[in-house]
């Protein structure tokens, strides 16, 4: 049987999503746990893979598993073998085509800055910080040019394996609340560091450095040399991942965490 399982982890103590040669990764600690839980070997495929010191709150992954259990049982079993950094949400069986990655509408993303002149002490690991003043409104109004369909190759880092760097971008927004800066964006896919190297490029539009058209000049060259930097991990987080309605899966919102199709929070 095929199932779905939506969780959320604090990346600051792992090596990214996938299991590599350094440990420990996400990847390789939830499977770990599954495999106790199941009583047999579980591998898992996720929506989306998260770099070293990136976060998620949305992740969504499917595996595959003969154990036959109930969703809470599922739930506190994996939870009680996994460490305090990682947490399943739910956990729903789903049809054999159903696949986390390939299955996928489009995926979400927020980049969150602290922004004043003292660095944090709480919740470091979660934002990345800038003393300099920012413009956040010239940060959204800059990012307006992404929206749509485009060729990413100025925000695509080296070593990306993608065929191509055209992606969509669904929705794209630069919100203050406080001290307290966050950039969000939607997209069918992304590219390699797409979402930190736009950010490392909104952050030169809302220091003043370069200009508002600034942003759009650099994604027409197609040239990542042009580009700002690769924005720190830790403001990076994975939040969500949509699917076909027709899956009837939890959806994650940002302000008020999962919810089900159906009515109910998770």
């Amino acid at each position: 049987m095929r199932y779905a399982l939506g969780l959320e982890y604090d990346g600051a103590g792992f090596y990214g999503w996938q299991t590599q040669r350094q440990s420990p990764t996400v990847q390789q600690t939830l499977e770990t746990a599954l495999t106790t839980v199941a009583d047999e070997d579980v591998s898992v495929v996720a929506a989306g893979r998260t770099d070293t010191g990136v976060h998620a709150t949305g992740q969504v992954v499917h595996f595959d598993s003969d154990a036959e259990r109930s969703e809470r049982s599922w739930i506190l079993g994996i939870n009680s073998h996994l460490p305090a950094g990682i947490s399943v949400h739910w956990v729903r069986p789903v049809p054999t085509e159903f696949h986390a990655r390939f299955s996928a509408l489009s995926r979400a993303y927020r980049y969150s800055i602290l922004n004043r002149w003292i660095r944090p002490a709480l919740g470091r690991r979660t934002v990345a910080w800038v003393r300099q003043p920012l413009d956040e409104s010239r940060m959204h109004e800059a990012v307006q040019a992404l929206l749509g369909e485009h060729d990413f190759s100025a925000f695509r880092a080296a070593g990306c394996q993608s065929r191509h760097a055209w992606r969509e971008v669904r929705t794209a927004s630069v919100t203050r609340a406080g001290n307290r800066v966050d950039f969000d964006i939607e997209a069918n896919a992304f590219v390699y560091h797409m979402v930190r190297n736009i950010a490392g490029s909104l952050l030169s539009v809302g220091k003043g450095e370069k200009s508002v058209a600034w942003l759009q000049e650099v994604l027409q060259a197609g040239d990542r040399t042009r580009a700002g930097i690769t924005a720190p991990a830790a403001g990076l987080c994975f939040t969500g991942v949509r699917y076909p309605s027709a899956m009837n899966l939890p959806v994650y919102d940002i302000d008020d965490g999962w919810h089900d199709q159906r009515g109910a929070s998770t």
